[in-house]
């Protein structure tokens, strides 16, 4: 197996903060001439621990890729948050996970990164146990943006309030959700534009409910601009089951059951109540303006 050069972190979000230990991440693989990689897990671990749940900004396939395509990382290795990585002490992860396991020569952490059993890793023991073993260790300090440190707990709040032009700010690329397209109500596509009926990732925080500026990415490559519709079924236990309605403009063909990536760009209004499927359309084609004023020329 290849050596590698490791970034640690969960990456919820893959922010500019996360931005910064990827890069570095990557400049120092090509330096050593050694495969990049992303050491994370499935789920969140505190939410392990504590039972407690705790909705993530992506769903892991989302992190996977944005780690990937932003950042250009070889390999991510998203692991289960299992007994053995709870209860593995902190130096014991260090020789036995990331060297022994997965071959690092080299490990790129966050100021606040912890690890290990009880969370009793730091990053002081994280270099000091890297220069006692000969690896290569980076800290990488707290990264802010206009005096606010990006963080993954205040992307969250913006997402949820919906202030997507912000949370995209201290993101550094379009707040996305990714989900496959269901059977909707039949109204999109024969009324009006294609609709991709999108049901999203469980334990997935998603904007607040209302309508958005989004480009829909397909499986072909193809972009499409859409007025995405986000909103809960109220049927649902909870209130938990959240659909993104997205309205491709200048779309034809059916979208069911392709894989749809949402790239979130700005909220446009509230969630209305209609009284009539034509109130309905108007105000849908009032959007779709909005949205193509949003998104000017043509997208590859």
């Amino acid at each position: 197996m290849k050596e590698k050069v490791i970034a640690l972190g969960f990456f919820d979000g893959v922010h500019l903060g996360h931005g910064a230990l990827l890069r570095r991440t990557v400049e120092q693989a090509r330096q050593l001439g050694c495969a990049s990689a992303v050491f994370t897990f499935i789920q969140a671990p505190k939410e392990v621990v504590s039972g407690t749940p705790c909705p993530l900004i992506n769903s892991p396939e989302d992190r996977k890729d944005l780690i990937r395509r932003l950042y250009g990382i070889d390999e991510i290795l998203m692991v289960p948050f299992d007994h053995e990585m709870m209860t593995t002490p902190w130096d014991e992860f260090i020789t036995e996970i990331l060297i022994k396991r997965y071959h690092a020569v080299h490990l790129v952490a966050g100021h606040d990164h912890c690890f290990g059993h009880k969370n009793q890793g730091t990053p002081d023991k994280l270099q000091a146990k890297c220069a006692e073993l000969g690896v290569g260790c980076d800290i990488i300090p707290q990264v802010e943006l206009g005096g606010i440190p990006i963080s993954s707990t205040y992307i969250r709040r913006l997402v949820e309030l919906g202030q997507m032009k912000r949370a995209n700010r201290f993101l550094g690329h379009p707040h996305t959700l990714t989900g496959t397209v269901g059977h909707g109500r039949g109204l999109g596509s024969s009324r009006l534009f294609p609709t991709a009926n999108i049901t999203l990732p469980p334990h997935i925080l998603v904007p607040s409910h209302g309508v958005y500026a989004t480009l829909a990415h397909l499986p072909d490559g193809s972009v499409y601009p859409a007025v995405t519709n986000v909103g809960t079924r109220p049927t649902v236990n909870n209130g938990a089951d959240v659909t993104a309605e997205a309205s491709l403009l200048d779309f034809e063909g059916d979208l069911y059951g392709q894989n749809i990536r949402l790239e979130f760009f700005d909220h446009l209004r509230d969630e209305i109540r209609f009284d009539s499927l034509d109130a309905l359309r108007a105000q849908i084609a009032a959007d779709a303006q909005k949205v193509r004023a949003y998104f000017p020329r043509p997208q590859d």
